[in-house]
């Protein structure tokens, strides 16, 4: 496996990995484009192309040549960068693809200034919050908003 650096000619591949990763979780959730329509599995094409155009650091995990895994960096100022959409194919998870997107992720913080990745999940979700704790990520709080069936968790991991 390989991270590559995403090219704009890629942005479509990618969304394809981004749905097809998140579908699972809309459908453990129960979530639909009536209860949740902004959520990641129902992410519109032009949501990447304007993050692209904003200059994201948007990396794709390689297999064979074949693209099966994502994550995007934004840089929110102050040494903090968020997190997004980090996506593994479900028939290529458990693997260790999502640790080395994650990895190179942290290590892209650092080498731009960097010191802080912050991260917004669905708290019930126990698997994934533990595997973010795991992969030494904190829990910095939890909010419910009105427009989403579940409770927003907040993560947070620092540069050493």
């Amino acid at each position: 496996m390989e991270i590559r650096t995403i090219e704009k000619t890629d942005l479509p591949a990618c969304l394809g990995v981004i749905r097809r990763s998140f579908a699972t979780v809309a459908e453990e959730f129960g979530l639909t484009r009536e209860n949740c329509p902004k959520h990641t599995s129902f992410l519109p094409p032009e949501y990447l192309e304007t993050q692209f155009g904003w200059g994201w650091n948007m990396f794709g995990l390689y297999d064979d040549g074949s693209l099966i895994g994502y994550v995007s960096l934004s840089d929110e100022g102050g040494g903090t960068f968020e997190l997004h959409h980090l996506a593994v194919l479900p028939e290529h998870r458990h693997r260790g693809g999502g640790k080395l997107l994650l990895d190179h992720a942290k290590e892209t913080v650092v080498q731009n200034g960097g010191t802080r990745i912050t991260i917004g999940i669905i708290e019930e979700s126990t698997v994934l919050r533990v595997w973010y704790e795991a992969n030494g990520f904190v829990r910095t709080g939890t909010k419910k908003f009105p427009h989403l069936p579940f409770t927003t968790g907040f993560m947070e991991w620092r540069a050493p």
